[in-house]
């Protein structure tokens, strides 16, 4: 049963410093959703089984939904709002409207950070790894093959970008 009393907790969102008032076990997602109003990060099945709620902390893959705000205090958290200025998201964004790899869309914000940390951080980097590093996110549309297809897209068009501009 969470706790009732409320302290401080400060942590980098998003390349920001905040300090919000929460319980020590009121999950991340909560706040991030109803305190700091930023919605991109979805609500699934508060179970950690979906994938839908996926935040970056420190770099890494982390359900929002099951993160006690005890466990932030002084760490780094991404969500899909501070990925606006990443050349990978974008791409990853790019691709996924063009595969339309998005259907409802409720499990892409979680897809695409969890996507954007493992293209970054080199886990990523072919369909196998891709397919890895997503399985625990659930598509109830069924969109796997095309997400799976527009990462491999993005990865690819990194790469002609990198060879682009290394050529005099």
């Amino acid at each position: 049963m969470p706790s009732l009393a409320e302290s401080p907790h400060t942590f980098i969102l998003n390349d920001q410093n905040v300090t919000v008032s929460a319980a020590d076990d009121e999950p991340l997602l909560y706040v991030l959703r109803d305190q700091l109003n930023l919605p991109g990060t979805r609500f699934g099945c508060g179970l950690n089984q979906c994938g839908a709620c996926r935040v970056l902390i420190d770099g890494r893959p982390a359900s929002a939904c099951d993160t006690p705000m005890w466990s932030v205090v002084g760490h780094a958290v991404v969500t899909i709002e501070g990925l606006n200025a990443s050349p990978t998201a974008r791409r990853l964004q790019d691709a996924f409207e063009a595969q339309q790899a998005g259907q409802c869309g409720a499990c892409l914000s979680g897809i695409i950070v969890t996507l954007t940390g493992a293209i970054d951080s080199g886990v990523a980097h072919d369909e196998r790894s891709i397919r890895s590093v997503l399985d625990a996110h659930l598509c109830r549309c069924g969109s796997h093959a095309r997400i799976v297809s527009a990462a491999l897209d993005a990865i690819a068009n990194a790469s002609a970008t990198k060879l682009t501009h290394a050529q005099p």
